[in-house]
């Protein structure tokens, strides 16, 4: 089992930054990949980023590319989200997931929240126009 507890959100203005933590305990952290999702009301849940552990290979939906960064901490049993220059449709509930690092899959595989075993309870991050 592992279990993940997410921080770092809150109230910030459109083109401010926070970054989330994903503080994980239980089973070896190290060997699972790591994912953070969001969801929006009224809209389904949808991929964010992703990092791996067998190679630190890092994935993330257009949306986000060039604004948000996925990285993690092994020695701290920790991933983060580092999201800058924030917009009003960033607001949603994020999660971060852990799941099997699949060396031999392709990127995409990381894309989907089924392929992953663990979720935390979520954050909230709402950007202010």
């Amino acid at each position: 089992q592992v279990q993940l507890v997410e921080s770092g959100g809150g109230l910030v203005q459109a083109g401010g930054s926070l970054r989330l933590s994903c503080a994980a305990s239980g089973r070896t952290f190290s060997s699972y990949a790591m994912g953070w999702f969001r969801q929006a009301p009224g809209k389904e849940r949808e991929f964010v980023a992703a990092i791996r552990w067998s190679n630190g290979n890092k994935y993330y939906a257009d949306s986000v590319k060039g604004r948000f960064t996925i990285s993690r901490d092994n020695t701290k049993n920790t991933a983060y989200l580092q999201m800058n220059s924030l917009k009003p449709e960033d607001t949603a509930i994020y999660y971060c997931a852990a799941g099997p690092d699949r060396p031999y899959y392709s990127g995409s595989y990381y894309y989907t929240g089924g392929n992953y075993d663990y979720w935390g309870q979520g954050t909230q991050v709402t950007v202010s126009s």
